[in-house]
């Protein structure tokens, strides 16, 4: 798993303009095993997320900040929703209302700082 985990986050997103489906269950799935931690959402659109816990306000925001440096540098961002020391990211691509590679890239690479 740590193995493909790396390959992820060796990747690059990709510019999703929409036009394509979204992954299938069976996909998402299988790429939930590469990103640990990371779980479906409970939403009517297919979404991942992911709650991280930190000691206090500071290190949740350097946190924070480390993911926006990663979303622009990938053009993918994710949902963020911040309540003291922890944050919670939710991953989805907007075009295609569901998951795409990019939200597992971008896990990936989030899972790395």
């Amino acid at each position: 798993m740590a193995k493909r985990r790396n390959e992820l986050s060796s990747l690059k997103c990709v510019p999703c303009r929409g036009g394509v489906p979204p992954m299938e269950d069976k996909e998402v799935k299988l790429m939930l095993n590469d990103v640990q931690g990371w779980k479906k959402a409970e939403d009517e659109v297919d979404k991942i997320e992911k709650l991280f816990q930190f000691k206090n306000f500071k290190e949740s925001m350097i946190f924070v900040n480390k993911v926006a440096e990663i979303a622009e540098e990938e053009g993918h961002h994710p949902d963020i929703f911040i309540q003291w020391n922890k944050v919670r990211l939710t991953l989805w691509t907007h075009a295609i209302n569901g998951l795409f590679k990019n939200d597992f890239i971008l896990a990936a690479k989030i899972d790395e700082i």
